[in-house]
């Protein structure tokens, strides 16, 4: 299927997707962590580097991604600026760095987790419901707020009340407390390679601000979410 509008090296686009008829599509804390792993080894053109890791790890079940390979930056297909993994669906910005990137990357990554997941829970066919969706970011405006919107997306939608529950994690009501996705990455509280967050951090004087920026706004969409249901009821 074309994409009414296609994917361009050095540009940012909103990616996201859910589980076919709504379904879950993690399970267990393993699923999260297997495809934030995959997300960094299936990001270069490099093949069977989630093989090597696997067996890498087998041998040092210590090891961290840092003892085993680092991706340079001009390895990589796409930019991860920021992302947020959700019990049925995730979302993602990416920015291309490669021709046909984007799509590489995401084929790569569904199609490896999908036979993951089938192969773990032995069941078949299709996870996704349907190739992945994408929106262009054309402003900066839209960029940081967007920014917001996937890094505390499990906060906004209140996901995490019954995600928490059902995989024994204790969850506060703090804006971070979900760990599936890049918010404390950018708070400056977990160390990590997958994401690139200069060009977000870059446009603000520290953390704090950003922080500050993300609760406001933050908060605005989460009530927001609020009011739309009291209307609809």
């Amino acid at each position: 299927m074309q994409r009414k509008i296609p994917f361009v090296n050095d540009e940012y686009h909103h990616i996201f997707n859910r589980g076919t008829d709504k379904r879950p599509i993690f399970l267990d804390q393993a699923d999260y962590e297997r495809y934030l792993i995959s997300m960094y080894f299936l990001n270069t053109q490099e093949g069977n580097l989630m093989a090597k890791w696997r067996d890498f790890k087998r041998l040092n079940r210590a090891a961290r991604i840092s003892d085993f390979k680092i991706i340079k930056p001009e390895e990589r297909l796409v930019d991860i600026i920021c992302y947020c993994l959700n019990e049925n669906h995730y979302h993602k910005i990416l920015k291309q760095l490669k021709d046909k990137g984007i799509e590489t990357f995401m084929q790569k990554l569904g199609t490896s987790y999908a036979m993951y997941f089938n192969k773990k829970y032995n069941r078949v066919g299709a996870l996704f419901q349907g190739p992945f969706k994408s929106v262009f970011i054309d402003s900066n405006e839209y960029f940081l707020y967007l920014s917001v919107y996937v890094n505390a997306n499990n906060f906004i939608h209140d996901y995490k009340r019954f995600q928490g529950e059902a995989l024994g994690i204790s969850q506060g009501l703090a804006l971070e407390s979900w760990q599936y996705c890049s918010l404390p990455n950018y708070f400056g509280q977990r160390d990590g390679v997958l994401c690139n967050m200069k060009p977000i951090l870059d446009q603000f004087k520290n953390i704090e601000e950003y922080k500050e920026f993300v609760q406001n706004n933050a908060l605005y969409l989460k009530d927001k979410k609020e009011l739309e249901k009291l209307i609809l009821e």
